[in-house]
């Protein structure tokens, strides 16, 4: 499965790509039995306080072969290395399976509200007041079909990306040991639709979320975070310089 030029400049544009079809059915079942299991039988679990994260769902197949095989044993890694370069990706070794249920009866959802990831709120694996960037890109595999918006579909705003990419040059990146800045961005949320074992790859600094399930449906995601191999030395680097670890683009961005 190859990645086309046009894909590559949306990428860039937008900083964000749906590719159908990536995962085969057969590997979605499997995974889809073993969360519902988890979910229905095993509840919340994973929480560490030592190391600032609540509890969530599916805890115990953070590093299950069949979840990690989906990225690793597919054109997941393909396609990301196209982005990233050959033999630039690190495989998967953890994978977070998240479930968003359904509001209740006669609730409305509000308009999505996002952010970017490793800044810390005490709860989500780093303290409160602490930030950092220690990946490359959000993979996101549908578990089972988003056909709508306001289904708990992932959640993108287009060219957030490089708008934050001037923000922290004129700003610098430490005002995100405040907590996530809220300035006015380019583009209206995308809540993203979708089918079972399609892809979305997001960059690091795209503002996203998970937007409101007012869907009848659970909608399950399994989501990892692809790393370059040189993401720890880059480090924070990567808020300014956005396609340090994007070598697969570079013909893209010149275009």
């Amino acid at each position: 499965m190859s990645i086309t030029d046009a894909q590559k400049r949306q990428f860039v544009e937008e900083g964000y790509l749906k590719i159908p079809g990536v995962v085969p059915k057969s590997m979605i079942e499997t995974a889809c039995r073993a969360v519902n299991h988890s979910i229905g039988n095993v509840g919340i679990g994973g929480e560490n306080t030592a190391k600032h994260r609540s509890g969530f769902f599916c805890a115990e197949l953070l590093d299950a072969p069949f979840i990690l095989d989906m990225y690793n044993e597919t054109p997941v890694m393909q396609i990301a290395e196209a982005l990233m370069g050959t033999g630039n990706v690190l495989p998967v070794e953890r994978a977070k399976t998240y479930p968003r249920f359904p509001m209740p009866l006669g609730a409305e959802p509000s308009p999505p509200r996002g952010h970017i990831d490793g800044i810390g709120s005490g709860t989500n694996g780093t303290a409160k007041g602490d930030y950092k960037r220690g990946f490359t890109a959000f993979a996101v595999i549908y578990l089972a079909d988003v056909p709508e918006p306001f289904s708990g579909n992932f959640t993108v705003w287009p060219k957030s990306h490089r708008f934050f990419a001037d923000y922290f040059k004129s700003h610098g990146h430490g005002v995100l040991a405040q907590g996530m800045p809220r300035p006015d961005l380019p583009e209206d949320p995308v809540m993203i639709t979708g089918n079972a074992g399609d892809l979305i790859l997001a960059h690091h600094q795209v503002v996203h979320g998970a937007c409101l399930n007012a869907s009848p449906n659970v909608r399950l995601a399994t989501i990892s975070r692809l790393k370059h191999k040189d993401a720890d030395t880059i480090g924070n680097d990567a808020y300014t310089d956005i396609w340090r670890e994007w070598p697969g683009l570079h013909d893209a961005l010149e275009s």
